[in-house]
């Protein structure tokens, strides 16, 4: 649940903290989407598109005909496929959304990238780097566009966070703090608890802590983690520390067992900015001073259908002919990978097949 936070009084209220610069999502140039693997994050990310965006999905494929096209009959998709590789093959579509489990994106992404359509992979981007790698290779060399689907980084309130960082504003930043964590019960047929699947809750709710802290201190000097796992041997809870060489730190948690607050704050020499719950959707943002006076605060022009800015950011990508974006670029995807190897391996925890 998001909070009402209180209108700031003073005659400074509203003049400190900039207005974001994120381009309206519906103005962002139309292309033609395929949909692979239609769960519920790939509802979510068709129904933020055709609500808030020109963009237009013009085919679903799955493993299974059937779920292909009862995803296609709800949102009135065109074509549904029962196998990815048909799906990829459309020259109708001109860029692929991956949404299946991590243990498929390097597969289905591949495929796409092979038949020279653009791809949106849903985060963690893979398993691993070296799945990460590899897609970035092969992207490279076909000349398509390609994309984490980091939705946090496109968001208006994420915006304003990156100016707040540029200006100076805070002054010397030390600490970054961010946590995601939902309580989930332990059963073997949840997908976050499966092996096979990646599951775990590095890879689905930890990535954002940390891709946030990446984006904030930028690459990290050191990376300490501790971590509990789940019956099943995935990891159910990490605590990570991170490190940049002029030695401000990220303090992050991320968890299965328990619902946490799901903030992030980023605290300077002269002032903090705090990130309502959850920080890694459309959320509001404060800034508080040295003596915790609040100075300024921003609320986001909408708290739904956050999925449709990363589509956006693709759509104006690839219609300039850039093959990657500057707000989630394949180099720094390809860090935050290598960390949550790293995590993964002080934990002790492998997925089958790699």
């Amino acid at each position: 649940m998001t909070q009402d936070w209180p209108v700031i009084a003073d005659e400074a209220a509203g003049t400190v903290l900039p207005a974001p610069r994120t381009p309206s999502p519906r103005e962002a140039p139309a292309l033609n989407w395929g949909v692979v693997a239609p769960g519920w994050i790939a509802a979510q990310f068709v129904e933020a598109l055709q609500k808030y965006t020109a963009q237009k999905v013009v085919a679903v494929g799955s493993r299974d005909a059937g779920r292909a096209r009862a995803f296609a009959d709800r949102f009135a998709v065109p074509k549904a496929y029962g196998s990815y590789a048909e799906l990829v093959e459309d020259g109708d579509v001109d860029i692929v959304y991956v949404a299946s489990p991590h243990s498929g994106h390097f597969e289905q992404a591949m495929q796409a990238i092979e038949a020279g359509r653009h791809v949106l992979v849903e985060k963690a981007f893979t398993r691993n780097a070296r799945e990460a790698e590899q897609l970035i290779e092969a992207a490279r060399k076909c000349g398509v566009f390609l994309m984490e689907a980091m939705w946090t980084r496109f968001l208006p309130h994420i915006d304003v966070v990156r100016q707040v960082l540029a200006s100076g504003l805070l002054g010397e930043v030390h600490t970054v703090t961010a946590d995601h964590g939902q309580q989930m019960d332990p059963d073997p047929a949840n997908r976050l608890f499966a092996p096979e699947l990646a599951g775990g809750a590095l890879l689905d709710l930890g990535i954002y802590p940390v891709s946030f802290a990446s984006m904030v201190l930028g690459p990290f000097a050191s990376v300490t983690a501790v971590g509990t796992k789940a019956f099943t041997g995935v990891d159910g809870q990490a605590s990570i520390v991170v490190t940049t060489g002029a030695g401000a730190h990220g303090v992050l948690n991320t968890t299965l067992f328990a619902r946490t607050p799901t903030t992030a704050s980023i605290s300077g020499t002269h002032a903090r900015l705090e990130i309502e719950g959850p920080f890694y959707g459309p959320a509001g943002v404060r800034l508080v001073g040295r003596d915790n006076e609040l100075i300024d605060a921003f609320v986001p022009p909408q708290r739904v259908g956050g999925l449709c800015y990363q589509a956006a950011e693709a759509a104006r990508c690839i219609s300039a002919g850039r093959l990657e974006s500057d707000l989630m670029p394949l180099a720094e995807t390809l860090r935050i990978m290598q960390v949550l190897d790293g995590v993964r391996h002080d934990l002790g925890v492998a997925f089958p097949g790699e």
